[in-house]
């Protein structure tokens, strides 16, 4: 499918419903970061934004993008509102044809999930280039389908994090795997309604 309908389709999710207020962060990014000193972050597929503006707020300097111009014209706009504005960069992308400028401490991807055609392992493997020493790419995947969620495909498969590590493939002397897990999580959809989850952890550092 041609990115004119990738970015159709998700400028049409978030349109479709209210702008977010107040987004909450993944509590998997808050449980890795909580612990770092602030840097410079990229927020792969920043959609409504909880993370950045979670980031944003304990000193960390974001730039935030997303192939929705929906997602980042909202954006921009809460972090305006936040007084953040000296903190975030939005910008729109499609990973599949361009790649946000700079050099990060952190990097996190969470959910980088589509039906359309994107190089997933290829967009990792930028996001691993960018890392400055010492730097992390957090990626979380879904490794279940909640009852919300917008694929309900019966036969769809989540690779594991170790998989989703070998297809990145980068050099073991340099990337070093900290955490590949499935941590099980109970997790709250849309009205309220709760499931339990699956997600796929893959914690990758630069080590020089």
């Amino acid at each position: 499918m041609s990115t004119t309908d990738a970015v159709a389709f998700w400028d049409g999710v978030y349109a479709s419903r209210p702008s977010a207020t107040d987004p909450r962060p993944n509590d998997l990014l808050a449980e890795t970061v909580s612990i770092l000193p602030p840097g410079h972050v990229l927020d792969l597929g920043c959609g409504d934004g909880g993370d950045t503006l979670w980031l944003a707020r304990r000193g960390w300097r974001v730039t935030a993008v997303d192939i929705s111009a929906v997602a980042v014209e909202r954006l921009a706009g809460l972090t305006r509102a936040s007084g953040l504005g000296d903190r975030v960069v939005t910008e729109r992308h499609d990973l599949g044809k361009s790649f946000p400028q700079g050099r990060f401490d952190l990097i996190s991807a969470h959910y980088l999930h589509t039906s359309f055609d994107l190089d997933r392992a290829t967009v990792l493997r930028a996001a691993g280039l960018t890392l400055r020493p010492g730097g992390l790419l957090l990626v979380v995947d879904h490794g279940s389908t909640a009852p919300w969620s917008w694929n309900q495909d019966p036969d769809i498969r989540y690779p594991s994090p170790q998989e989703v590590a070998a297809g990145i493939d980068l050099d073991p002397t340099t990337w070093t795997v900290e955490r590949a897990e499935a941590p099980r999580r109970i997790a709250t959809g849309p009205g309220g309604h709760t499931a339990e989850v699956t997600d796929h952890v893959l914690l990758i550092r630069r080590t020089a």
